[in-house]
């Protein structure tokens, strides 16, 4: 595994605590963009049907921190 990718989970702190130390994060549209797009690449190699269900829950969970579901379900 990747060094970059090995945190504790003491060095995350839950988004509730996150919140709690501000009041608002601005997240831009071009980092969501781009996790996002880290994280299909990353499903594209996952051979385990489960893993990749959390890969996507996580990427759905993601993208609607910018993005409106009501702006997808009307270009579907």
């Amino acid at each position: 595994m990747s060094e970059e990718l090995n945190y504790d989970a003491e060095d995350l702190a839950a988004p509730d605590e996150a919140a709690a130390d501000d009041d608002y994060e601005e997240i831009s549209s071009d980092e969501v963009d781009r996790v996002v797009e880290a994280l299909e690449t990353l499903m594209a190699t996952v051979d385990s049907e489960n893993i990749r269900y959390f890969l996507e829950e996580a990427t759905n969970s993601i993208y609607l921190l910018i993005y409106d579901d009501d702006a997808t379900s009307e270009a579907a």
